[in-house]
């Protein structure tokens, strides 16, 4: 009998150096981004730089469909709550708009100028004041760090009021780190500052979920092994809790082009997002 043991925390949650030419992204997805915001821009569907709250980065990007919205769906972006803001992401709303729901992508501060407790809270104001703007349900979507925030979304701690969360639908994790307790070990918690509270408050895996709300956990067959890990314990804790859970495996996906399927409104990832 062999028992694995991880032993390098910094190489079991880093992805770009695991891929073949993995320092393409994020990159990669800055032209596509702009690309997609310009032509929603010249038909009059896409409203920009709309704030939700007072600071700085308290800014989403809303974007429509053709006709009145089925609905609205919520994309919060990843970057071990360090990095990135809501341009590299735009062309992500393509799938979801193609099929009539408005999507809305906010930035929020980063970590070290507020705690993963305060990215919460913010995700939150985005989230209802997105929501004021678009009538019918609300699904989330969030990938890497952005799914732990969506996750952390429909538990009974949650930020969000309850006239919000009664109007979630669905949330759908990609890629999402749901128990914050292995990020302690790494390098870059001199930024994030995870303390034992912290992790105990802010972890998805470590909370009692709403029970009425549908989770999906998705990942990438070829994500290294933490993230797959981490994608089925939320939702082998939760269903065990009394949610309806739901966890997928996309064969040969990496951590970045797991996010491939939102653009595409006919992809297994955007049917399942929006799936009534």
């Amino acid at each position: 009998m062999s028992y694995f043991k991880v032993t390098d925390w910094e190489s079991a949650y880093t992805n770009g150096a695991y891929i073949v030419d993995g320092d393409r992204w994020p990159a990669a997805w800055v032209e596509p981004a702009r690309s997609f915001r310009d032509r929603l821009i010249a038909t009059g569907r896409a409203k920009l730089d709309l704030a939700y709250g007072p600071a700085e980065r308290n800014r989403f990007d809303l974007f429509l469909p053709e006709g009145h919205p089925k609905g609205l769906v919520v994309f919060i972006h990843g970057g071990y709550w360090l990095q990135l803001d809501k341009s590299y992401w735009s062309h992500l709303a393509a799938g979801p708009i193609a099929a009539g729901y408005a999507v809305a992508i906010p930035s929020y501060t980063l970590c070290p100028a507020i705690r993963i407790g305060g990215i919460s809270k913010e995700v939150a104001s985005a989230i209802t004041t997105a929501a004021g703007m678009v009538d019918g349900p609300v699904i989330l979507t969030g990938h890497s760090a952005g799914g732990q925030l969506v996750a952390r979304m429909m538990t009974t701690t949650s930020p969000l009021d309850e006239a919000i969360l009664k109007r979630i639908r669905h949330v759908l994790a990609v890629s999402g780190v749901h128990d914050l307790r292995p990020i302690m070990k790494r390098d870059m918690n001199k930024k994030l500052r995870i303390d034992v509270a912290e992790a105990q408050s802010e972890s998805p895996a470590l909370l009692e979920p709403v029970g009425n709300i549908r989770l999906t956990c998705w990942v990438g067959g070829a994500e290294r092994a933490e993230f797959i890990r981490q994608n089925a314990l939320l939702a082998n804790i939760w269903t065990g809790l009394g949610a309806p859970t739901a966890t997928v495996v996309e064969p040969d996906k990496h951590h970045y082009t797991i996010l491939d399927g939102l653009m595409d409104v006919t992809h297994p990832l955007t049917r399942t997002l929006l799936a009534e």
